[in-house]
């Protein structure tokens, strides 16, 4: 492979069924809105990704639905199958499969962070040039992006983690320590779960490209929250 494209970013994604993404945030909102406002995430993500020159990897969720990705996100895609009974599972199984492949530098982030900027994806495969593993620390204790050097991998660190809570990135640094292994942090940056995630969302990106993006014109098309942000109209 050349340079360029011994990269590979995965993207997980989930299909957008009713009552089967963005739990948290069906709490305010009517699961209708909130199944369509995950496509806009996932679209809004992919666009972004699609601006630095590495090769993607789209794992999908359920893994027996490939076809159904393929109607929504177009036919031009790699799709790879989430295989696993929890997260870290998948998210091993699925690095584990593309450091095969032969790639020297993968990078995994999800579909919650839809303004995510580019150049944290362009500095994570720059940093894995000098550091075993990246991680992106998100807000709530977890992370949004982890990265490794092939020659660097490491299967253990999703091994008994307590996934959904606010120690997974305290977690996953302790194992990376103990085997030695050099990392690279990013800046933290944050999640969207919950209706303030989705207020944050809107109030840092009044000046910013993202404000004609797919998310935050369905959002205001649909009134969900107020210009000014103070208050929230969910479509309950």
């Amino acid at each position: 492979m050349s340079d360029v494209h011994d990269c590979c970013l995965l993207v997980f994604v989930k299909y957008p069924q009713k009552g089967k993404v963005k739990l948290r945030l069906s709490a305010d909102l009517d699961e209708t809105i909130v199944q369509e406002l995950y496509r806009c995430f996932v679209h809004d993500t992919l666009v972004a990704v699609q601006k630095i020159d590495v090769q993607l990897r789209i794992c999908f969720l359920p893994a027996d639905e490939k076809e159904k990705f393929q109607e929504w996100l177009g036919h031009n895609l790699v799709f790879v199958p989430q295989k696993g009974p929890n997260l870290g599972e998948r998210m091993k199984q699925c690095l584990t499969d593309v450091c095969q492949e032969g790639f020297q530098r993968v990078v995994l982030i999800g579909s919650d962070s839809p303004d995510l900027p580019v150049t944290y994806l362009e500095n994570a495969f720059q940093e894995l040039h000098a550091h075993d593993v990246v991680l992106g620390p998100a807000f709530d204790g977890g992370y949004y992006l982890i990265g490794f050097q092939r020659s660097s991998f490491l299967p253990s660190v999703f091994d008994d983690v307590d996934w959904g809570t606010g120690s997974v990135l305290t977690q996953t640094l302790q194992k990376i320590q103990d085997t030695n292994k050099n990392v690279f942090l990013l800046p933290q940056w944050r999640d969207v779960d919950t209706l303030d995630d989705l207020k944050q969302l809107i109030k840092r990106n009044k000046n910013t490209s993202f404000k004609s993006s797919q998310t935050i014109t369905y959002l205001q098309q649909k009134k969900i929250l107020t210009e000014d942000d103070d208050a929230a109209r969910p479509e309950k």
